[in-house]
């Protein structure tokens, strides 16, 4: 029977590896950091932050992480029906990796997309929010395209091994 080594004793005790756990661990110190340095003391500034986050954590927990289910089995179906080869389990992540990326960048850049706030930023800068719409957009387009290059590379690859495969073994 082979003993077992401290990693892996580590990874049965906390789930994941010491690596993966320090990281964590350093996350947490440097956003709990921000939060006391960017507080100071005030403790409505606490209440609040307590309440967004509980709102985060029942929005994720309710909302978004259903709908994400749905539109991945949506996502899957429509796969599926598509004629030819039945799509590979790696197909599906080049559609999801630019999808949740125009997602989450769209959530970060709202304000400025749908120009809240404008006549402020205006005033403040000097620069209006006109641009934020068509360089998000770009961006998507962007992830999109480089997404697609990626498999199309990744899909030659697996055809010319199949190819050569067959030809040594034919």
């Amino acid at each position: 029977m082979a003993v077992p080594t401290t990693t892996s004793a580590f990874r049965r005790f906390s789930g994941a590896g010491p690596v993966h756990v320090a990281i964590l661990v350093v996350t947490l110190a440097v956003a709990a950091y921000a939060v006391v340095t960017l507080l100071a003391g005030e403790q409505a500034s606490w209440l609040r932050i307590g309440a967004w986050f509980l709102a985060a954590v029942v929005v994720n927990d309710l909302v978004l992480n259903p709908l994400a289910a749905v539109l991945d089995g949506v996502l899957r179906v429509g796969l599926r029906r598509l004629p030819g080869e039945p799509a590979a389990p790696t197909t599906i992540n080049h559609i999801r990796v630019p999808l949740l990326g125009a997602a989450l960048t769209f959530l970060v850049f709202f304000p400025g997309i749908v120009r809240q706030g404008e006549p402020v930023v205006l005033g403040q800068s000097g620069l209006d929010q006109s641009p934020f719409l068509l360089r998000w957009a770009l961006l998507v387009v962007g992830m999109i395209t480089l997404s697609a290059l990626v498999l199309a590379v990744r899909t030659r690859r697996a055809k010319r091994a199949l190819t050569r495969r067959s030809a040594v073994g034919g």
